[in-house]
């Protein structure tokens, strides 16, 4: 029989992911232009959830990376003033609030 070296300790330190990476994060932040429509496409790229207050017309500030956000299987909701926007494998359930 053949004899392995398998270091088990190498192994987990790569299952256990990039300590760098932002998955899973939230970020609160203000939609009112300033902030370039690439930041906020590589930060749902990354898999952060952006809640953002709106400060303006959200069809005019949104208009730059909505529709790549849903077109990478993202999504967008708009609650109260703020704009949730989720990475593919995070979804919002919206099924508690009341039709307006």
């Amino acid at each position: 029989m053949a004899d392995f070296n398998l270091d088990l300790r190498a192994v987990e330190d790569h299952l256990e992911g990039d300590d760098d990476e932002e998955s899973g994060q939230v970020t609160l932040a203000v939609l009112d232009g300033t902030t370039p429509d690439e930041e906020w496409i590589d930060a749902v790229d990354r898999g952060e959830v952006l809640v953002l207050a709106i400060e303006g017309d959200l069809n005019v500030l949104a208009a730059g990376f909505a529709r790549e956000i849903k077109e990478m299987g993202g999504d967008l909701v708009h609650f109260r003033g703020f704009l949730v926007v989720t990475p593919p494998d995070t979804s919002v359930n919206t099924d508690r609030l009341s039709p307006e």
